[in-house]
């Protein structure tokens, strides 16, 4: 800390008073400490750790051991002064947006998390030992302007970031761990949305602290805030979030619509939250699972895997919800959903994709788009055939993931579209069978557990291309295994013959 020069000296020194301080002068004191906070720009950083020596002397002082005793009358205004330190204090230790290459404060503002902590706990500590007292009827008001404050000073410091230590890390998370215990609060989720129904919950206070520093202007300037948003939206669930709609979607829009992937998919994961957590009522209502749907397909042109990778499955989350407002009464057609729009968009990046991150993200999810169309695949089934086709020529590298997922796709394809698979047999049989020959001669280091897994799934395939096919697979296959050399290929061949039972697939 820096040292600074003679000031003048705090005004509860030298009081000759026996007793306990008037509130008056309790209100000066931290009156004083709060001006130092907010002193001129030239000496803000001296004045700031003369107010933290100032404010440590004032709370180890006997006289404030009776700061929240009393009755709301004899503390009138404290409460709020103290709420304003608070929230001085965590301005103080927050961390402040930098240029590229100028992380040489994140130490510092870790020493000045970690000094801060330890004076929430001296505060803290004074509020239990207030509770556990015969004469503590003000407690509970003392508390409300100083929880939500410190909630999120603890939050942000809690968390590993940049800007964190070891030792503030362990600071903040007792600051956090004692907030609850003073609180009476058995978690964070019940600290947000209340213990019990009677209970209001301190999220609307804590929405009400981050409001301004969660607009398009001033949301970049605490790179703290969107994390601290975030971890809280994610603590509470249904049914008490759909009540808090309004203050928490516009941010998580705006979160999910930078420039910097990073804070597209935290966006898009606190979106995902939303559609998880509110009601389909709440969010048909106003258009804003439309919103929703727009801001998530424009995701879909990005090229880094782990944003498409959230995008995807919050997507599939949100259909159902968007599904509700079509009136299909089976009299025509079906309507083109959202889904099948997605599909058609993935489907089209699949195609030319060679990047092995992106193809695996994309095929990792394409069973759930299948089961989710159902019979509806049929209007996709031409490009999901050239897909499936040219993703089981490509080594997928040991794990395969791509290829075992193509074949768990192509399974739910001739489940769902059978009657319109016949036509496609010769294509899809030569795909199977080579692919099949493919991994019993390959030599890589694929581990025999995948090798053996690709194998199985490829011959289910070809069992349910032989029932789709009403058995003409199994009379193709028949002379293979009088002449084929490779054992394993034999087995899968033999192994269709035997179960293939020459009955066409189910609707499903």
């Amino acid at each position: 800390m820096e040292p600074h020069g003679p000031r003048e000296s705090p005004p509860w020194e030298g009081s000759s008073l026996p007793g306990a301080w008037p509130s008056s002068a309790l209100r000066q004191a931290f009156s004083q400490i709060l001006h130092q906070f907010a002193g001129q720009e030239s000496r803000r950083g001296k004045a700031r750790s003369a107010a933290l020596e100032d404010l440590a002397a004032l709370l180890e002082a006997k006289e404030c051991d009776r700061l929240f005793e009393g009755s709301d009358a004899s503390l009138r205004g404290m409460p709020e002064m103290l709420g304003q330190v608070a929230k001085a204090l965590g301005k103080y230790a927050a961390p402040a947006e930098e240029p590229e290459g100028k992380g040489d404060r994140h130490s510092e503002v870790a020493e000045k998390a970690a000094a801060v902590a330890l004076l929430f706990l001296q505060l803290l500590r004074k509020v239990e030992a207030a509770k556990n007292s015969l004469v503590c009827p003000a407690w509970k008001t003392s508390l409300r302007p100083l929880a939500g404050p410190i909630y999120v000073f603890a939050v942000t410091h809690s968390l590993e970031q940049p800007w964190t230590s070891p030792r503030s890390q362990e600071v903040a998370g007792q600051v956090l761990a004692l907030l609850l215990q003073v609180t009476e609060c058995s978690s964070v989720a019940g600290f947000l949305h209340g213990e019990n129904e009677d209970e209001k919950g301190r999220f609307t206070v804590i929405m009400g602290l981050l409001k301004p520093d969660l607009n398009k202007d001033s949301w970049k300037n605490n790179p703290a805030t969107k994390y601290v948003f975030s971890w809280t939206l994610q603590k509470v669930t249904r049914p008490w979030l759909s009540q808090h709609l309004e203050r928490i979607l516009p941010p998580s829009l705006l979160i999910s619509d930078d420039y910097q992937t990073e804070n597209k998919i935290l966006g898009v994961h606190c979106l995902h939250h939303i559609v998880l957590n509110v009601p389909a009522a709440d969010l048909l209502q106003y258009n804003r699972a439309q919103v929703l749907y727009h801001a998530l397909f424009n995701h879909l042109y990005a090229r880094e895997h782990h944003l498409i990778q959230a995008v995807l499955l919050c997507l599939l989350d949100l259909f159902p919800i968007l599904e509700k407002a079509l009136h299909w009464k089976g009299d025509g057609a079906r309507p083109t959903t959202q889904c099948d729009e997605v599909l058609q968009l993935i489907l089209t990046h699949m195609e030319p994709e060679h990047r092995l991150l992106l193809r695996r993200t994309y095929a990792r999810n394409l069973p759930a788009f299948v089961k989710r169309l159902g019979i509806s695949t049929v209007r996709h089934l031409k490009r999901l055939e050239r897909v499936i086709i040219g993703y089981l020529e490509v080594y997928d590298g040991p794990e395969e993931e791509a290829r075992l997922k193509i074949l768990e796709t192509l399974k739910l394809v001739l489940q769902y579209t059978w009657p319109r698979v016949s036509c496609r047999l010769v294509v899809l049989l030569k795909a199977l069978l080579k692919l099949i020959c493919d991994v019993a001669r390959d030599s890589s280091l694929t581990p025999e557990s995948v090798k053996s897994a690709l194998l199985e799934e490829a011959t289910d395939c070809l069992i349910l291309l032989d029932h789709c096919a009403s058995g003409r697979v199994k009379g193709l296959l028949a002379k293979i295994p009088h002449s084929c050399e490779d054992s394993q290929v034999g087995n899968c061949i033999r192994r269709v013959q035997q179960l293939s039972e020459g009955a066409p697939c189910d609707a499903t």
